[in-house]
């Protein structure tokens, strides 16, 4: 009796059991708008229904009592690496270099897990940081039901310009494992976008600057015409590319070459945003990952000054947001704790969006942004992601925290 108690936990709960369900919260936030006394009817791993509870049957389905809650799509985590671990546990270059991957896999398989409790069934992993292609492998652990975790969208490795990256500060004569994979001119980079896509890659990732100038500041890496090569060759195959990009002349380069999401852009203008905002260009501004590594050296947040890097992070975005530029949900999750991840949406109003908005940008979005048009929503016909939260995180953006249940494709992993 002992040991299938031990095999139950296990298991998601819902694999023991009925596999229609009738949701009844006190509100439905649909990932657009809100609706009181909504219902929300699953069946198998899609939503059969969604609406008033009059005109919702409750016909074969296991009734799910929800009351005090807000019923919301699965949150989408639009930049995370669970691959990393928070920097102040372990730096990032003893990360790449000193942790074995096996290791951070094993990690990641925790990461995973941990994210998925918190309620977003979908991540969008950035780069695996020096771990070449084992983002693909925990993908395929999470679809084959060898581990819990979110769905995932993955990069590989990413791309880097020869000499930009990390990790640095070693002899010339000593060649350094880096973060990303090399390449440079057109030959080079069209094999290495291939190849990341060969290995699994859903999209590629690239960094349009880096912390490489003659005073270890940040400057562009990739030429324009080597980024539209590189949107060239992806879009080919249906992949998107992505850009880091954290100053005006590196976001410049990737919204000209094509890339479809700037992260961080930590040094964008009035006139990049407006750049972005015409060519259609989404920002995820990842506001934690700043305020973590703030943190991490040294500041005292809540009883000292911000520092200026943060007072300017306010700046730009509310400056993105004046320009109407389509803000993705994403935190840079990995620079701080996986499972953590609601700590950019609370962020994301602090900085000066309405709690309503921020739920947008983290489910329907994102899931327009990242081309996963079959969630993001509660609609008939999409996938049963759900998360059901206590109270109400349209007005309170920290009920988020409250993580009541956790459905993934019909399957309740928290309940």
């Amino acid at each position: 009796m002992k040991l299938l108690y031990v095999l139950l936990l296990a298991f998601p709960l819902s694999l023991f059991a009925q596999t229609t369900y009738l949701l009844k919260p006190d509100r439905v936030f649909d990932g657009e708008t809100v609706h009181e006394g909504w219902v929300v009817r699953v069946k198998a791993d899609k939503i059969e229904e969604a609406g008033p509870a009059t005109s919702v049957s409750a016909n074969g389905a296991e009734v799910v009592e929800l009351k005090g809650t807000t019923l919301l799509p699965g949150l989408i985590e639009g930049h995370s690496h669970l691959l990393l671990h928070p920097y102040n546990e372990t730096t990032w270059d003893d990360q790449v270099l000193k942790e074995a991957r096996s290791l951070r896999v094993a990690r990641a398989t925790v990461h995973a897990q941990k994210t998925l409790m918190a309620g977003f069934t979908t991540v969008r992993d950035l780069g695996t940081e020096g771990a070449d292609y084992d983002d693909v492998g925990l993908k395929q652990a999470i679809n084959q039901g060898i581990i819990p975790g979110p769905r995932m969208i993955v990069v590989t490795r990413a791309l880097i310009a020869t000499g930009s990256y990390a990790p640095k500060g070693f002899s010339p004569d000593v060649n350094v494992p880096q973060g990303a994979e090399e390449a440079d001119g057109h030959d080079a980079l069209v094999q290495a976008v291939r190849r990341q896509i060969g290995k699994g890659a859903d999209a590629i990732k690239i960094y349009a600057d880096y912390r490489w100038g003659l005073m270890a500041d940040a400057q562009p890496t990739y030429t324009v015409d080597e980024i539209k090569l590189i949107v060239e060759v992806a879009k080919s195959s249906g992949r998107p590319v992505v850009a880091h990009a954290s100053t005006a002349e590196g976001m410049r380069r990737a919204i000209l070459g094509g890339c479809e999401t700037v992260e961080h852009g930590d040094a964008g203008t009035p006139e990049i945003f407006a750049l972005m905002k015409q060519h259609g260009t989404s920002l995820c501004p990842t506001l934690a990952a700043g305020d973590a590594v703030s943190q991490y050296r040294g500041w005292k947040k809540g009883r000292e000054p911000e520092p200026e890097r943060i007072k300017k992070k306010r700046v730009t975005f509310k400056q993105a947001l004046d320009a109407s530029v389509t803000i993705c949900a994403g935190g840079d999750v990995g620079v701080f704790s996986h499972g953590d991840n609601a700590r950019e949406l609370i962020m994301m109003v602090d900085y000066g969006m309405k709690p309503i908005d921020v739920l947008r940008s983290a489910t329907s979005i994102n899931a327009d942004t990242f081309h996963t048009t079959d969630r993001g929503r509660i609609k008939a016909g999409l996938l049963a992601d759900v998360v059901v939260i206590e109270g109400d995180p349209t007005r309170t953006i920290s009920d988020l925290y409250r993580v009541k249940s956790v459905m993934k494709g019909g399957v309740f992993y928290k309940r």
